[in-house]
């Protein structure tokens, strides 16, 4: 690592020239970005997939549909009214991009006193719907006292998109302020605070822009708009932070090169160690086969190694060429290391390792307590912020035309296939055994069939009916339920929304042998699928990021205790974090409407800060380390790396902090939480269990802290006791 610091001094102009060719060709790229993203990322390969597709193949049911949501103040007349619905639809005759238009004319129960929909189906997906929502945008016009909105899932999806942009714009304008401010009490001066900042952003662009080429592999999800600044603006500063603070206390006794050597060689590798812990806690997302959770991953590894590598190259070329005005604009006085406060403090837990530990294990512990009441949901509407048009034109759609026993969180599509016409007798049988068994279910509410439809519950007189009778009578009936071999069933269930009660029920019949092909579909099958694929496969991206880190840590300390304490502190802190969580958003506490947890909460928040802590840890354990090989003094080594590892660990928690938690003001539901989460996470991290209790268990294990299979740590030579 010395020499490549050299490397890195010598050819200093050649590698800013290098950083300043990459800039300039990911920001080209990295402003597309945006126009390749589409989706929330909840796309998996499962059973719900398939049935949807033979309900779209098979039944002519749409891929995807806009609602148009209208609606008049009571002042307007009924004849505007119809004139303004009618008037819309003939605007829309110049608008071709649709499978098919109905109008609140076409159906009976369109039409309300205050408002009506209409219903455009497509034969494209959601995502693929961005130029007709365009149109749609110019051909729609409001008049006074009369208002058309678009709705439904393509437009919720783009909404998403705008809402995650704007999201991310409020959030760098909340934090960067912030975080310089930070940075400028941390170093003191105006152009090494600035350095960060400026580390940051490039990481930030390139990984953008590189992100922009995996487009044509994979789907990428909105989120990745909000995941790689939050994660990469937060890491990289936090490494450009470790090296400059190092290259700044070096440049006392030594020239620029030498100085940059040492920090390359002792700051680099704390980087090196610890952007290899986020890198494997993120590839931990990859066993999880859902679009979401690989985004995140692909996005977030290739933030680590860029803003890594950003700083062990661009960092410490662009020093090299600043050299000792690094110091100049000075703006505070920096106080010396022995005499600040963290000193006082350091000393202050050490002489009473035993007190503030068990206060520091009680408060983590505490907070653990709301973990059990956890309701966890997958984001849909309600996603987006309360006043977006699209979301109150769908809850005004659902609430004056759906019935709260039909709504799409309720209903189960079956997909029945026999052998031959299911339109025979002998095949209605083995449907009507199917549907009474369905109706002995508690948790069953009612089934639309062909035998609600027409009332009919005798098999052969049904089929007499459906095959012979009259077309204007039965053909809605087969028009919607009825194809050859297969026959479509809707289940409703008396759950609640998002219910594990369903997802169990669905479970449950989809296991079952019924006699009869059955395929089964809807939004409880979608949940049960994506909640299955996580809780199946966390488990083992669990067991990678604990195994893995163990081994880094014991590699990179040479100690079998330090990493066993680093992760069972992991863990506890990021279960405490989860149970203020919990209290925060579901419980409705500090000012926060009630709402469940999203369901990527916890995998992100584990994955993202089980390596972003293991920054803090690997920062002050290398330079207690340090002074634990001059001294062999395990008590004065943790005292001295508390001390000089505390402004910068809390300098970077603060930055990271504010960072991801300028996200709390934002407006998409599952960035908020994530953002917030984060930021009670590092802090917990940062504080509780950096600053009291990893220095008191130092203390408290003494020499053990360092048993390595009976081998002393390299370079260890305790000082010899004088003679008496």
């Amino acid at each position: 690592m010395e020499k490549f610091g050299g490397s890195i001094y010598r050819y200093r102009k050649w590698v800013l020239a290098l950083w300043i060719l990459i800039i300039g060709i990911s920001g080209v790229f990295a402003l597309k970005l945006p126009s390749v993203l589409s989706g929330n990322g909840f796309e998996y390969k499962g059973e719900y997939n398939e049935t949807r597709k033979l309900l779209e193949k098979d039944f002519g049911q749409a891929k995807s549909s806009i609602i148009l949501v209208f609606q008049r103040e009571s002042s307007v007349s009924d004849d505007h009214w119809n004139q303004f619905i009618q008037a819309t639809f003939e605007d829309l005759k110049e608008f071709d991009g649709a499978k098919s238009i109905t109008t609140p004319f076409d159906r009976n129960g369109m039409i309300k006193e205050e408002y009506a929909y209409g219903l455009l189906s497509f034969d494209k997906s959601a995502e693929d719907l961005n130029d007709e929502i365009h149109q749609l945008n110019k051909i729609l016009k409001n008049k006074k006292g009369l208002k058309v909105t678009m709705t439904g899932e393509p437009v919720i999806v783009q909404d998403l998109n705008i809402a995650s942009q704007e999201d991310l714009a409020k959030a760098e304008m909340i934090g960067l302020p912030i975080a310089l401010i930070v940075l400028v009490l941390a170093f003191g001066g105006l152009i090494a605070a600035s350095i960060p900042i400026v580390i940051g952003v490039v990481s930030i662009l390139t990984t953008m822009g590189a992100v922009f080429f995996f487009s044509y592999g994979t789907d990428l999800t909105i989120f990745i708009l909000n995941i790689v600044p939050m994660i990469g603006l937060a890491l990289s500063i936090d490494f450009a932070l470790l090296l400059i603070n190092r290259y700044k206390e070096e440049l006392h006794t030594k020239s620029i090169e030498e100085a940059i050597k040492i920090s390359v060689a002792t700051a680099g590798r704390s980087i090196i160690f610890s952007g290899l812990c986020v890198f494997i806690g993120l590839s931990a997302l990859w066993f999880i086969q859902i679009d979401i959770f690989q985004n995140v991953a692909l996005g977030g590894m290739a933030v680590v190694f860029i803003s890594a590598f950003c700083a062990l190259t661009f960092l410490p070329a662009l020093l090299a060429v600043i050299g000792v005005n690094v110091n100049k604009f000075s703006v505070l006085r920096v106080t010396d290391n022995k005499t600040s406060i963290w000193y006082k403090f350091a000393k202050f837990v050490m002489k009473r390792p035993v007190v503030m530990a068990a206060a520091a294990l009680a408060i983590l512990l505490a907070g653990l307590i709301p973990v059990a009441q956890m309701t966890m949901s997958i984001p849909g509407t309600e996603s987006l912020p309360a006043k977006y048009p699209s979301r109150v034109a769908f809850e005004a759609f659902e609430e004056n035309f759906i019935p709260k026993d039909k709504r799409s969180e309720k209903k189960v599509s079956i997909v029945l296939e026999t052998n031959g016409n299911v339109l025979e007798t002998s095949n209605l049988e083995k449907v009507s055994s199917f549907l009474e068994q369905l109706s002995k279910d508690k948790l069953v509410d009612f089934v639309d069939s062909p035998f609600s439809a027409t009332g009919i519950q005798d098999e052969e007189m049904l089929s007499q009916l459906l095959r012979f009778g009259q077309k204007e009578q039965t053909a809605p009936i087969l028009d919607y339920f009825v194809r050859d071999n297969k026959m479509l069933l809707d289940v409703y269930l008396n759950t609640n929304e998002h219910s594990a009660e369903a997802r169990e029920w669905i479970r449950d019949w989809s296991s079952r042998d019924l006699g009869l092909s059955a395929h089964f579909g809807g939004a409880i099958k979608f949940e049960q699928e994506i909640f299955d694929e996580i809780f199946k496969k966390a488990p083992y991206g669990l067991l990678l990021i604990v195994v893995s880190t163990f081994f880094i840590l014991m590699a990179a300390f040479r100690s079998i205790l330090i990493p066993l304490k680093a992760i069972l502190m992991n863990i506890l802190s990021l279960s405490c974090t989860f149970g203020i969580v919990v209290w925060i958003f579901q419980q409705g506490h500090l000012g926060v409407e009630p709402a469940d947890i999203a369901l990527i909460l916890p995998v992100f928040v584990f994955t993202l800060v089980f390596g972003l802590s293991m920054d803090y840890e690997v920062f002050l354990i290398s330079r207690i380390q340090e002074f634990y090989l001059k001294t062999g003094d395990n008590t004065e080594a943790t005292i001295s790396g508390l001390t000089y590892t505390s402004k910068i660990i809390t300098s970077a928690a603060a930055i990271m902090i504010v960072v991801t938690g300028a996200f709390a003001f934002t407006g998409v539901m599952p960035i908020k939480q994530l953002g917030v989460g984060i930021a009670i996470a590092i802090f917990i991290d940062a504080t509780i269990v950096r600053m009291v209790l990893v220095p008191a268990l130092m203390k408290l294990f003494g020499d053990w802290n360092w048993w390595f299979f009976g081998f002393k740590n390299k370079g260890l030579t305790k000082p010899k006791k004088k003679p008496a």
